[in-house]
Protein backbone atom coordinates (compact mmCIF):
# COMPACT_ATOMS: atom_id res chain seq x y z
CA UNK A 1 0.00 0.00 0.00
CA UNK A 2 1.44 3.34 -1.08
CA UNK A 3 2.12 5.90 1.65
CA UNK A 4 1.76 9.33 0.07
CA UNK A 5 4.89 11.42 0.81
CA UNK A 6 4.56 14.70 2.69
CA UNK A 7 5.83 16.55 -0.37
CA UNK A 8 3.05 15.08 -2.56
CA UNK A 9 0.14 15.86 -0.22
CA UNK A 10 0.89 18.67 2.21
CA UNK A 11 -1.20 18.52 5.40
CA UNK A 12 -1.15 21.47 7.76
CA UNK A 13 -0.21 21.03 11.41
CA UNK A 14 -3.86 21.31 12.41
CA UNK A 15 -4.79 18.38 10.16
CA UNK A 16 -6.27 20.46 7.35
CA UNK A 17 -5.58 20.38 3.59
CA UNK A 18 -2.73 22.70 2.62
CA UNK A 19 -4.54 25.28 0.48
CA UNK A 20 -8.18 24.91 1.48
CA UNK A 21 -7.38 24.76 5.23
CA UNK A 22 -10.38 22.56 5.95
CA UNK A 23 -10.35 19.16 7.67
CA UNK A 24 -11.97 15.96 6.39
CA UNK A 25 -14.91 16.16 8.80
CA UNK A 26 -15.69 19.71 7.61
CA UNK A 27 -16.48 18.61 4.04
CA UNK A 28 -19.90 17.54 2.78
CA UNK A 29 -20.26 15.19 -0.17
CA UNK A 30 -22.48 17.85 -1.83
CA UNK A 31 -20.39 20.83 -2.91
CA UNK A 32 -21.37 24.07 -4.62
CA UNK A 33 -18.32 25.79 -6.11
CA UNK A 34 -17.86 29.35 -7.33
CA UNK A 35 -15.00 31.64 -8.27
CA UNK A 36 -15.74 34.60 -6.01
CA UNK A 37 -15.26 34.18 -2.23
CA UNK A 38 -18.04 36.72 -1.75
CA UNK A 39 -20.52 34.39 -3.41
CA UNK A 40 -19.78 31.80 -0.74
CA UNK A 41 -20.97 34.33 1.84
CA UNK A 42 -24.08 34.87 -0.28
CA UNK A 43 -24.71 31.12 -0.54
CA UNK A 44 -24.20 30.59 3.18
CA UNK A 45 -26.76 33.30 3.94
CA UNK A 46 -29.41 30.84 2.74
CA UNK A 47 -28.20 28.04 5.05
CA UNK A 48 -30.28 27.08 8.07
CA UNK A 49 -27.21 26.17 10.13
CA UNK A 50 -23.46 26.70 9.72
CA UNK A 51 -20.82 24.24 10.94
CA UNK A 52 -17.64 25.96 9.81
CA UNK A 53 -16.49 29.08 7.98
CA UNK A 54 -12.87 28.95 6.80
CA UNK A 55 -10.92 31.43 4.66
CA UNK A 56 -7.47 30.90 3.14
CA UNK A 57 -6.22 33.01 0.23
CA UNK A 58 -8.95 32.96 -2.44
CA UNK A 59 -10.44 29.80 -0.96
CA UNK A 60 -13.48 30.43 1.23
CA UNK A 61 -15.37 27.40 2.55
CA UNK A 62 -18.63 27.24 4.49
CA UNK A 63 -20.31 23.96 5.40
CA UNK A 64 -23.84 23.97 6.74
CA UNK A 65 -27.36 22.71 6.14
CA UNK A 66 -30.02 23.84 3.71
CA UNK A 67 -33.50 22.35 4.13
CA UNK A 68 -32.02 19.30 5.79
CA UNK A 69 -29.22 18.80 3.25
CA UNK A 70 -25.60 19.11 4.37
CA UNK A 71 -23.81 21.25 1.78
CA UNK A 72 -20.34 22.77 1.40
CA UNK A 73 -20.03 26.09 -0.43
CA UNK A 74 -16.51 26.76 -1.63
CA UNK A 75 -14.72 29.38 -3.73
CA UNK A 76 -12.06 28.17 -6.16
CA UNK A 77 -10.74 31.45 -7.52
CA UNK A 78 -10.05 31.94 -11.23
CA UNK A 79 -8.57 29.47 -13.68
CA UNK A 80 -8.02 25.76 -14.24
CA UNK A 81 -4.75 25.88 -12.28
CA UNK A 82 -6.82 26.67 -9.19
CA UNK A 83 -9.23 23.86 -10.05
CA UNK A 84 -6.29 21.42 -10.04
CA UNK A 85 -5.63 22.46 -6.43
CA UNK A 86 -9.25 22.48 -5.30
CA UNK A 87 -10.48 19.22 -6.83
CA UNK A 88 -7.33 17.34 -5.81
CA UNK A 89 -7.61 18.52 -2.20
CA UNK A 90 -11.36 17.85 -2.07
CA UNK A 91 -10.75 14.31 -3.30
CA UNK A 92 -7.97 13.89 -0.73
CA UNK A 93 -10.23 15.12 2.08
CA UNK A 94 -12.82 12.52 1.07
CA UNK A 95 -10.63 9.58 0.10
CA UNK A 96 -7.23 9.82 1.83
CA UNK A 97 -6.64 8.85 5.47
CA UNK A 98 -4.70 11.88 6.69
CA UNK A 99 -3.21 9.92 9.58
CA UNK A 100 -1.75 7.00 7.59
CA UNK A 101 -1.41 8.92 4.29
CA UNK A 102 -3.01 6.04 2.42
CA UNK A 103 -6.04 5.74 0.15
CA UNK A 104 -9.14 4.68 2.08
CA UNK A 105 -10.57 1.26 1.26
CA UNK A 106 -14.06 2.66 0.72
CA UNK A 107 -14.37 5.29 -2.02
CA UNK A 108 -16.53 8.36 -1.29
CA UNK A 109 -18.04 9.98 -4.36
CA UNK A 110 -18.43 13.75 -4.28
CA UNK A 111 -21.05 15.76 -6.14
CA UNK A 112 -19.68 19.11 -7.32
CA UNK A 113 -21.62 21.86 -9.07
CA UNK A 114 -19.81 24.97 -10.20
CA UNK A 115 -22.02 28.07 -10.37
CA UNK A 116 -20.37 30.77 -12.42
CA UNK A 117 -20.61 33.63 -14.88
CA UNK A 118 -19.83 33.35 -18.55
CA UNK A 119 -19.80 34.97 -21.98
CA UNK A 120 -22.29 33.64 -24.52
CA UNK A 121 -21.15 32.63 -28.03
CA UNK A 122 -24.52 31.98 -29.71
CA UNK A 123 -27.60 34.13 -30.36
CA UNK A 124 -29.73 31.71 -28.31
CA UNK A 125 -27.58 32.47 -25.22
CA UNK A 126 -28.45 36.11 -24.48
CA UNK A 127 -27.44 37.99 -21.35
CA UNK A 128 -29.32 36.67 -18.31
CA UNK A 129 -29.84 33.07 -19.48
CA UNK A 130 -28.49 30.00 -17.68
CA UNK A 131 -26.25 27.62 -19.64
CA UNK A 132 -25.28 24.14 -18.46
CA UNK A 133 -21.92 22.83 -19.66
CA UNK A 134 -23.01 19.50 -21.09
CA UNK A 135 -19.48 19.26 -22.54
CA UNK A 136 -16.38 21.34 -21.95
CA UNK A 137 -13.44 22.12 -24.20
CA UNK A 138 -10.26 22.80 -22.26
CA UNK A 139 -7.73 25.18 -23.79
CA UNK A 140 -5.57 24.70 -20.68
CA UNK A 141 -4.02 21.27 -21.25
CA UNK A 142 -4.43 20.32 -17.57
CA UNK A 143 -5.71 16.76 -17.79
CA UNK A 144 -2.96 15.81 -20.26
CA UNK A 145 -0.69 15.76 -17.19
CA UNK A 146 -2.64 12.82 -15.70
CA UNK A 147 -2.57 9.18 -16.74
CA UNK A 148 -5.73 7.84 -18.29
CA UNK A 149 -6.97 11.11 -19.75
CA UNK A 150 -7.63 9.45 -23.12
CA UNK A 151 -10.35 7.36 -21.47
CA UNK A 152 -12.41 10.43 -20.48
CA UNK A 153 -11.66 12.59 -23.52
CA UNK A 154 -13.78 12.67 -26.69
CA UNK A 155 -11.16 12.46 -29.42
CA UNK A 156 -13.47 12.68 -32.47
CA UNK A 157 -14.87 15.94 -31.13
CA UNK A 158 -11.35 17.22 -30.43
CA UNK A 159 -10.12 16.39 -33.94
CA UNK A 160 -13.09 18.05 -35.62
CA UNK A 161 -12.65 21.19 -33.55
CA UNK A 162 -8.92 21.50 -34.26
CA UNK A 163 -9.48 21.14 -38.00
CA UNK A 164 -12.35 23.63 -38.08
CA UNK A 165 -10.49 26.45 -36.29
CA UNK A 166 -7.04 25.59 -37.73
CA UNK A 167 -5.67 25.17 -34.20
CA UNK A 168 -2.26 26.75 -33.63
CA UNK A 169 0.61 24.36 -32.80
CA UNK A 170 1.80 26.92 -30.24
CA UNK A 171 -1.27 26.29 -28.06
CA UNK A 172 -1.97 23.37 -25.71
CA UNK A 173 -3.97 20.64 -27.42
CA UNK A 174 -7.64 21.18 -26.56
CA UNK A 175 -9.50 18.36 -24.81
CA UNK A 176 -13.22 17.61 -24.64
CA UNK A 177 -14.93 16.06 -21.60
CA UNK A 178 -18.63 15.57 -20.81
CA UNK A 179 -20.17 16.48 -17.48
CA UNK A 180 -22.00 13.84 -15.44
CA UNK A 181 -25.21 13.18 -17.40
CA UNK A 182 -27.44 12.44 -14.41
CA UNK A 183 -26.27 15.59 -12.63
CA UNK A 184 -26.81 17.72 -15.75
CA UNK A 185 -30.40 16.47 -15.93
CA UNK A 186 -30.94 16.89 -12.18
CA UNK A 187 -29.71 20.50 -12.04
CA UNK A 188 -30.25 21.83 -15.55
CA UNK A 189 -33.23 19.98 -17.03
CA UNK A 190 -34.96 23.29 -17.88
CA UNK A 191 -31.85 25.26 -18.86
CA UNK A 192 -29.88 25.72 -22.09
CA UNK A 193 -27.39 22.87 -22.56
CA UNK A 194 -24.26 23.45 -24.54
CA UNK A 195 -20.52 23.18 -25.01
CA UNK A 196 -18.37 25.47 -22.88
CA UNK A 197 -14.81 26.56 -23.63
CA UNK A 198 -12.49 26.97 -20.65
CA UNK A 199 -9.89 29.54 -21.68
CA UNK A 200 -6.51 30.08 -20.01
CA UNK A 201 -7.05 33.82 -19.68
CA UNK A 202 -9.77 36.47 -19.75
CA UNK A 203 -8.52 38.83 -22.44
CA UNK A 204 -6.46 37.57 -25.40
CA UNK A 205 -7.26 33.87 -24.84
CA UNK A 206 -10.97 34.72 -25.11
CA UNK A 207 -10.50 36.92 -28.18
CA UNK A 208 -10.60 40.28 -26.38
CA UNK A 209 -8.54 42.97 -28.06
CA UNK A 210 -7.63 45.78 -25.66
CA UNK A 211 -4.18 47.04 -26.66
CA UNK A 212 -2.28 43.94 -27.74
CA UNK A 213 -3.43 42.65 -31.17
CA UNK A 214 -4.59 39.03 -31.31
CA UNK A 215 -2.58 36.27 -32.98
CA UNK A 216 -5.79 34.99 -34.60
CA UNK A 217 -8.44 37.69 -34.78
CA UNK A 218 -10.87 35.28 -36.45
CA UNK A 219 -10.73 32.56 -33.80
CA UNK A 220 -14.01 33.53 -32.10
CA UNK A 221 -15.92 33.62 -35.39
CA UNK A 222 -14.57 30.16 -36.23
CA UNK A 223 -15.58 28.95 -32.75
CA UNK A 224 -19.08 30.37 -33.21
CA UNK A 225 -19.55 28.57 -36.53
CA UNK A 226 -18.24 25.21 -35.33
CA UNK A 227 -20.71 22.30 -35.21
CA UNK A 228 -20.14 18.69 -34.20
CA UNK A 229 -23.18 16.46 -34.61
CA UNK A 230 -25.90 18.40 -32.75
CA UNK A 231 -23.47 20.41 -30.63
CA UNK A 232 -22.41 24.06 -30.88
CA UNK A 233 -20.14 26.07 -28.59
CA UNK A 234 -22.38 28.16 -26.37
CA UNK A 235 -20.09 30.00 -23.97
CA UNK A 236 -16.66 30.90 -22.65
CA UNK A 237 -15.42 30.69 -19.07
CA UNK A 238 -12.25 29.52 -17.30
CA UNK A 239 -12.86 26.44 -15.11
CA UNK A 240 -15.43 23.91 -16.38
CA UNK A 241 -13.06 21.69 -18.37
CA UNK A 242 -10.78 20.97 -15.41
CA UNK A 243 -13.74 20.30 -13.11
CA UNK A 244 -15.27 17.87 -15.61
CA UNK A 245 -11.98 16.20 -16.52
CA UNK A 246 -10.46 15.74 -13.06
CA UNK A 247 -13.78 14.67 -11.54
CA UNK A 248 -14.34 12.05 -14.21
CA UNK A 249 -10.78 10.71 -13.77
CA UNK A 250 -11.32 10.51 -10.00
CA UNK A 251 -14.83 9.02 -10.14
CA UNK A 252 -16.79 12.04 -8.89
CA UNK A 253 -19.95 13.65 -10.29
CA UNK A 254 -19.47 17.20 -11.51
CA UNK A 255 -20.91 19.87 -13.76
CA UNK A 256 -20.86 23.61 -14.40
CA UNK A 257 -23.78 25.98 -14.86
CA UNK A 258 -23.29 29.67 -15.66
CA UNK A 259 -25.36 32.77 -15.99
CA UNK A 260 -24.52 34.64 -19.19
CA UNK A 261 -23.27 38.16 -18.37
CA UNK A 262 -21.97 39.04 -21.84
CA UNK A 263 -22.82 37.99 -25.35
CA UNK A 264 -19.67 37.96 -27.47
CA UNK A 265 -21.69 37.85 -30.70
CA UNK A 266 -23.97 40.79 -29.90
CA UNK A 267 -21.13 42.64 -28.10
CA UNK A 268 -23.37 43.18 -25.06
CA UNK A 269 -22.45 42.86 -21.39
CA UNK A 270 -23.99 43.28 -17.94
CA UNK A 271 -21.81 44.05 -14.91
CA UNK A 272 -24.70 44.29 -12.41
CA UNK A 273 -25.59 40.60 -12.33
CA UNK A 274 -25.84 39.90 -8.58
CA UNK A 275 -29.56 39.16 -8.75
CA UNK A 276 -29.16 36.67 -11.55
CA UNK A 277 -26.30 34.75 -9.90
CA UNK A 278 -28.23 34.80 -6.60
CA UNK A 279 -31.26 33.25 -8.27
CA UNK A 280 -29.06 30.60 -9.89
CA UNK A 281 -27.45 29.72 -6.55
CA UNK A 282 -30.91 29.28 -5.03
CA UNK A 283 -31.91 26.91 -7.86
CA UNK A 284 -28.78 24.80 -7.38
CA UNK A 285 -29.31 24.67 -3.60
CA UNK A 286 -32.80 23.30 -4.20
CA UNK A 287 -31.73 20.70 -6.77
CA UNK A 288 -28.35 19.40 -5.60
Amino acid sequence: MRIIPESELIINSDGSAFHLHIKPDQLSDKIIMMGDPGRVTMTASFFDTIECDVESREFHTVTGTYKGKRITALSHGIGTDNIDIVVTELDALANIDFESRTVKEEFKQLTMVRVGTSGGMQPHCPVGTYVVSEKSIGFDGLIHYYEGSKFVREEDFEDAFQKHVNWSPFHCLPYVVSSDEELVDQIGHDMIKGVTISAIGFYGPQGRYVRLPLADSDLNSKIESFRFEEHSITNYEMESSAIAGLSKLMGHKAMTVCTIIANRVALESETNYSGSIEDLIKIVLERI
